[in-house]
């Protein structure tokens, strides 16, 4: 061995002994705060435990004292006890993957060197950092993709610096089994690692694999619309999460519960579940635009996301074109023609009298309508007025509730003793039954005059419009709208961010009723146009967002690699994508396997034999996705009876791992270590589907063409 190679081989050796011992410091200082903190939270706890029994016994015969109590000592103990417990969690987590990478960089203060982790951790003794959180602003430098001469947005300002070198670790249970030195980008070796592991274990390390164009969106400045349009596998989704916990890390105070994340179906989000909490954020709530306005308008009965799709993969021509007709722009101006005459028409008015007595004019009950309250929504107008008609009737109906009562109490001064003791109760009831007419006189008008004014439903308005026909996904986004414009309807929550997922599946109107509902002005939208679970060929509303958020700043970004399927895959799936949006992978893999199936028995013997081949060559989540629940049912028919496959034929269904058979819909935005597709389509109208079907492989694709089989 020549000395030049001797002598770099024992510069690495100090080197990694160098950096073991570092990350010996980081986890003994770990530990001792794990111990720090379990003694505080311990004394916490009992304080809170001794306190609050002390005080139930001191305010037992006084509820508003024992009221008073919890009130005080949960906000602030308990929520101690909730910081305190997050740190553990945070630091029990670190005690075996302390932190990933390491820069040196020199900047205006001399050299320095930081260690990023997926959390801060800070010196007990002498308040500096050990540890970066990922998501602080210096943090960044960790993620640019040269060295050399560099920026990152410190507090203060921006920061130019020169980054001398970058390196990235494999820590398993706290030992160090492998370092590289990054000399560009975060790619390199450990990108390769992280990528050819299993979808689950995977999932666990994308915080250290963000690539640079990746960070860059994730630190995009709060205020504004992010829209990502990204291939399959471009880290969409991972953006996203992780934009939220760099958000809530930076801008806590301001977003803390006011974040909203909409995922296209709950498999996907229970898939996603545990990403956040992993990045330490909690709390963040997460549904699908169907749940989110069936709860706002408390309405049962549309149809469920299964037979919605079933009945467009069985080309039931009536069913796709009513849904894409919904779905444009032409049925938003129908909508708003239909709101226009309800304004304009839905209100008759006439002069409100009692007794013949006209207390509110015809022109003053316009004027209201359309002068005095024009700003408000229609319905909103109309109660406002019944409510000073209201107050109008009564005022008349107590003045002449007075007047009668006045009369009769003259009557009776003026009676002797002897006349009153003979009329009394006579003068009592004719007194009752005359203020008995009047209350009913007045209840007559509400009834009969102002009847005309009471806001009628507005599900019953949109189901007339609608042809009484079952209501369907795309029927929430109009009612909504309608409640809007007519009832003012707003959501409930003060929501500052919102992110969008799958938001090629977004009409026009689903992005309008979200924007008004909410009136939020800071959202990270991400899709990929040639993934629309949709075979329609209409542009998606998610790359025409500045024509429909007209009041905010739109920014839109493209993303062409993929870092979730190999070359092999990625290029087949590009033949069923029209645009010229190619995808480029970063790691190349096994080719794609292709055969020709003539009848259903062969065909499920091939996968019975296909997956157990997977299985031997270690892949831990196998995908069987067929085009429709169709297939799907048939085929496990004849699976199951060799090996066990669980059936995803329902929505509200959770997956880990293991082999499953899905239909195309249901497979979206997951990813599997291997997948066997099903090709049985007749023509190119789904090409998208087939698109979605193929890129949810990391490593392996086998396609069975099995036309005309089922």
């Amino acid at each position: 061995m020549k000395n030049s190679e001797l002598e770099n081989e024992l510069k690495k050796e100090i080197e990694i002994n160098n950096e073991k011992d570092k990350l010996s410091e980081v986890i003994k200082e770990i530990n001792d705060q794990i111990l720090m903190f379990i003694s505080a939270r311990k004394k916490v706890a009992n304080f809170i435990l001794n306190y609050r029994e002390k005080s139930l016994e001191e305010y037992k015969y006084d509820e508003d004292k024992k009221i008073e109590y919890f009130n005080h000592e949960l906000f602030i103990k308990e929520e101690q006890y909730k910081v305190i417990d997050k740190k553990l969690r945070e630091f029990n987590i670190l005690k075996d993957y302390p932190y990933f990478g390491k820069v040196d960089f020199e900047d205006k203060y001399g050299k320095e060197n930081i260690y990023v982790g997926r959390f801060g951790i800070t010196d007990m003794n002498e308040c500096t950092p050990i540890v970066v959180d990922w998501r602080s602003p210096v943090s960044s430098l960790f993620y640019q993709d040269k060295l050399g001469e560099a920026k990152y947005n410190a507090p203060e300002g921006e920061e130019d610096v020169n980054i001398i070198s970058k390196r990235q670790f494999i820590i398993k249970k706290g030992k160090l089994t492998g370092m590289f030195d990054s000399i560009l980008n975060v790619k390199d070796q450990i990108l390769q690692y992280v990528l050819s592991k299993n979808a689950n274990e995977k999932l666990k390390n994308i915080v250290m694999t963000i690539q640079k164009e990746q960070d860059d969106l994730i630190r995009q400045p709060r205020k504004g619309v992010v829209v990502i349009d990204g291939v399959a596998g471009s880290g969409k989704t991972t953006i996203a999460l992780h934009r939220v916990a760099y958000l809530l890390y930076n801008y806590r105070s301001e977003l803390q519960n006011k974040v909203l994340i909409f995922g296209p179906n709950s498999i996907f989000m229970d898939y996603i579940s545990t990403i956040l909490p992993s990045l330490g954020e909690e709390g963040v709530e997460q549904t699908t635009f169907r749940k989110f306005a069936s709860q706002i308008i408390e309405i049962d009965g549309i149809m469920d996301f299964k037979r919605y799709m079933e009945n467009v993969l069985q080309n039931n021509c009536e069913f796709t074109k009513k849904i894409k007709y919904k779905r444009s722009m032409e049925y938003i101006n129908a909508i708003d023609s239909l709101i226009d005459n309800l304004k304009k028409n839905y209100f008759k008015v006439s002069d409100v009298k009692f007794y013949n007595k006209v207390l509110v004019e015809k022109s003053e009950i316009e004027d209201m309508f359309n002068v005095y309250f024009k700003k408000m929504p229609l319905f909103k107008r109309s109660s406002r007025i019944i409510r000073i008609i209201y107050s109008k009737i009564k005022e008349e109906r107590n003045i002449r509730v007075r007047k009668i009562q006045e009369g009769y109490n003259y009557l009776i001064k003026s009676m002797t003793e002897e006349e009153l003791n003979i009329n009394a109760a006579n003068l009592e009831f004719k007194e009752k039954n005359e203020i008995r007419k009047v209350v009913e006189e007045s209840l007559k008008i509400k009834n009969e005059q102002l009847n005309r004014l009471k806001n009628p439903d507005v599900i019953d308005i949109y189901n007339d419009f609608n042809g009484n026909q079952e209501l369907i996904y795309e029927d929430l986004a109009p009612i909504l709208y309608m409640k809007i414009e007519l009832e003012g309807l707003k959501y409930k929550e003060h929501l500052r961010h919102i992110v969008i997922d799958e938001a090629q599946d977004y009409s026009p109107l689903e992005f309008i009723v979200i924007r008004r509902l909410t009136n939020c002005k800071s959202f990270t939208i991400v899709g990929d146009v040639s993934q629309s679970i949709l075979p329609f060929k209409e542009q998606t509303a998610m790359i025409n967002l500045e024509n429909l958020f007209d009041d905010v700043d739109v920014k839109k970004f493209l993303l062409k690699t993929s870092y979730r399927s190999t070359n092999e895959i990625m290029k087949y799936a590009d033949k069923y994508v029209s645009s010229n949006k190619l995808s480029v992978g970063v790691r190349n893999g096994e080719k794609v396997d292709e055969f020709k199936i003539d009848n259903l028995p062969e065909l499920a013997e091939k996968i019975v034999k296909n997956i157990m081949e997977l299985r031997d060559e270690g892949y831990e989540s196998i995908a069987v996705i067929c085009r429709s629940l169709k297939e799907t049912e048939a085929l496990s028919k004849l699976i199951q009876q060799k090996i066990h496959i669980n059936v995803f034929d329902r929505e509200y269904m959770i997956y880990s791992k293991g082999e499953i058979i899905i239909p195309s819909y249901f497979a979206k935005g997951l990813e599997f270590d291997a997948v066997i597709m099903i090709d049985n389509f007749s023509n190119d109208s789904e090409d998208k589907l087939k698109y979605i079907m193929c890129t949810r492989a990391l490593h392996k694709l086998c396609v069975y063409k099995a036309h005309g089989v089922f």
